[in-house]
């Protein structure tokens, strides 16, 4: 059994809008937790592409990832992911290899194939509703504009070509899984919103072809977290992330919303079994909570890393609950 301090730890932010706050609160608060968590030693600040969300701020996700970068000093920043069927790919090197010329060795590119919105949002983006199909050739091409600059070469990124942009592919089923495997990519399981990853990590370990980017494979799961200290108070500040996520079963936009003494006065049954399947995963808990069972994640999933979202209302709480979770990770 691996150590919970041996697996590095790292965040998802999606830049929530609380109810009440504004997207300009938003951003402050992540740069804010961005310098607190690199202060705290967490490897990785990702951000994801989403649209049309009230709750949620990352949409210009490059831009953002800009301003993080900016304001830290060690933290890798990232995508988590870039919905690359969204994007040109030509656009998508630029952007991506513009950060990696100002953060040298600091830039990390993950990838998507999902739209990160709904369908009427999609065509207003004018995106292929089949270009998710394409995904494979989209990321060749993608990783042509990376490679080193060849003769003759017709269209170039610029900057872009030959800057080292790790590109990772992120996946809630086995589709990213077996590329990932196959080009011998490292690859991110979306265990914060389609818990049963544990198939498609082993499918990926067990699939891996050893490439120029990577000798073995690496496998990174996300997972929300809710820390405080107890129980029941964790807990209670959960009901924010369940209340996101029943928005989403309702098709309602709302921004995070406080927590609430009891989910079972704002939901029925259907709702909840709804929910709680998408937070299967979720590790909601004191400190000994909270330890035993981000073991016991990384036991079963065999990551080499573990990507922490925490959905709180107010910003006190998430801030706290990565304090927990950094004394929790250190001390196991």
């Amino acid at each position: 059994m691996k150590p919970l301090s041996a697996t590095p730890l790292s965040v998802l932010d999606l830049a929530p809008i609380v109810e009440g706050g504004t997207a300009a609160d938003a951003f402050r608060n992540t740069v804010e937790l961005a310098r607190h968590v690199e202060a705290l030693g967490y490897r990785r600040f990702w951000l994801a592409e989403h649209h049309n969300i009230a709750g949620v701020a990352s949409s210009a996700t490059a831009v953002l990832i800009g301003q993080v970068a900016a304001h830290t000093q060690t933290l890798r920043v990232g995508s988590g992911g870039v919905m690359l069927p969204n994007h040109a790919p030509l656009i998508v090197a630029e952007q991506f290899g513009t950060l990696a010329t100002l953060f040298p060795g600091r830039i990390d590119l993950g990838l998507g194939r999902a739209p990160g919105t709904d369908p009427t949002t999609l065509r207003a983006l004018g995106r292929d509703p089949q270009a998710g199909y394409r995904f494979p050739a989209l990321l060749q091409e993608l990783r042509s504009y990376f490679a080193a600059e060849q003769p003759g070469q017709p269209v170039r990124a610029i900057p872009g070509a030959g800057v080292d942009v790790p590109i990772w592919l992120l996946g809630s089923s086995d589709f990213s899984a077996r590329l990932a495997a196959q080009l011998g990519l490292p690859f991110s399981f979306a265990g914060h919103f389609s818990p049963e990853g544990m198939a498609a990590m082993r499918l990926y370990r067990h699939l891996f072809q050893p490439s120029a980017t990577l000798e073995r494979p690496y496998a990174m799961i996300g997972v929300p977290v809710v820390a405080a200290e107890t129980d029941a108070q964790a807990r209670r500040l959960a009901t924010t992330a369940q209340q996101k996520f029943l928005s989403m079963v309702r098709g309602e936009r709302r921004p995070l919303q406080p927590p609430v003494d009891d989910m079972d006065q704002v939901w029925n049954l259907r709702e909840k079994a709804a929910v709680m399947d998408r937070l299967g995963a979720a590790i909601v808990g004191g400190p000994e909570t909270v330890a035993h069972e981000l073991q016991a994640l990384i036991d079963a999933t065999q990551a080499d890393e573990v990507m922490v979202v925490t959905d709180c209302h107010d910003f006190a709480d998430r801030k706290r609950s990565y304090e927990i979770l950094a004394q929790v990770h250190a001390s196991h």
